[in-house]
């Protein structure tokens, strides 16, 4: 396994963070103890989830992951051996969708990163989790609008002024960290205005720094290359990349119409359809075409292409069954030649992010 540091900070996470949306919902908690027992045999140290999980969210099992997780580190008596990452919601219409997660907290547009939530939120988490402490504390979404969730192109709205302070949520997730619930913050489905907002403010008035910005990114969604990964780099605030094989759908099980047994677009079709379009599908089709031509994994071929970028931290994978893991696991594996990486280039170039 490798390692790489979180942010300007000491603490080393794997390349590899296991992901658990599926925990308590496509995962039963057996079988999510056997996918984490073997990963952490494996090296991986990272782990990420969220209050909301698992996906699809609803009111019976928000918070499963969180406990299964929690669970797991109890028995296991790991604590100091893992990072543990989790998000707290916000009202973005983009990110509650159509449910307004009514269940959390007040749900809807009380859903902000004001003190109240922040602190019922931590104090849930930390519940579920069965630890003091929180290593990786991130802001899902934003409060504002913003292009994420399947829009690439911003849309000014001059009503978006309800949002808490940047500086004001800092000083909330600040007064966090002196009670020692969390060690370090972290954003998720950011923009560059975002990332550089809060790293100056913070900066400014002395509060948490940003340690890294978990945004979608994969062969068929490379946005973040566009003007994040500069931000990222120079501003040492590394990517946690999710959905790298765009909701499973690189691994080529899709392929032909198929809709494999418990995945998630045969499960909740439209949840998922920003990764289940036509372009979408022609460039998957020629990723896994390239993938077969070196006699590579199409999953492990994806997420070594993830691996590779220099402004990673860690590739958040997912996976449902030990096969799957094993695949995703086994991209580390695997280094791109400059003959696969120009593959690659000239099937981006020629459509580049069919899935957003």
């Amino acid at each position: 396994m490798k390692y790489q540091k979180l942010g300007t900070t000491d603490v080393k996470v794997s390349v590899i963070c296991l992901g658990t949306m599926t925990f308590g919902e496509q995962n039963s908690e057996d079988e999510a103890s056997s996918l984490m027992n073997f990963a952490y045999e494996k090296g991986v140290n990272f782990f990420d989830t969220a209050e909301m999980y698992p996906v699809y969210p609803k009111k019976e099992t928000q918070g499963k992951s969180e406990e299964i997780i929690g669970n797991w580190i109890k028995n296991k008596k790991n604590r100091d051996k893992v990072i543990v990452a989790t998000k707290i919601v916000s009202n973005h219409p983009k990110g509650i969708g159509a449910t307004k997660l009514a269940w959390i907290r007040k749900g809807g547009k009380s859903l902000r990163f004001d003190k109240h939530n922040m602190n019922k939120a931590i104090d849930d988490s930390l519940k579920r989790l069965k630890t003091d402490y929180i290593d990786l504390y991130q802001l899902h979404w934003p409060e504002r609008n913003v292009a994420c969730f399947g829009q690439l192109d911003f849309k000014y709205d001059p009503s978006d002024n309800d949002w808490t302070p940047i500086e004001e949520v800092l000083e909330n997730l600040n007064n966090l960290v002196k009670l020692g619930k969390i060690r370090y913050v972290g954003l998720s489905n950011e923009t560059p205005w975002g990332i550089l907002n809060f790293l100056k403010i913070a900066n400014e008035k002395k509060l948490p720094r940003i340690m890294s910005v978990q945004n979608g990114y994969s062969l068929v969604n490379r946005v973040f290359d566009i003007a994040n990964s500069e931000v990222s780099i120079r501003e040492n605030c590394g990517l946690l990349a999710y959905s790298p094989l765009a909701g499973g759908r690189l691994s080529g099980k899709y392929m032909n119409g198929k809709q494999p047994h418990n995945s998630r677009f045969t499960l909740w079709p439209q949840r998922f359809d920003r990764n289940n379009t036509v372009r979408g599908e022609k460039a998957i089709r020629k990723y896994v075409e390239i993938a077969k031509k070196y006699n590579i994994k199409p999953s492990t071929f994806a997420n070594a292409f993830v691996i590779s970028r220099p402004f990673l931290t860690s590739n958040i994978i997912g996976a449902t069954s030990l096969e799957h893991l094993k695949e995703n696991i086994n991209s580390l594996d695997v280094t791109l030649t400059e003959e696969m990486i120009g593959d690659i280039e000239d099937v981006h170039l020629s459509d580049p992010n069919p899935c957003v």
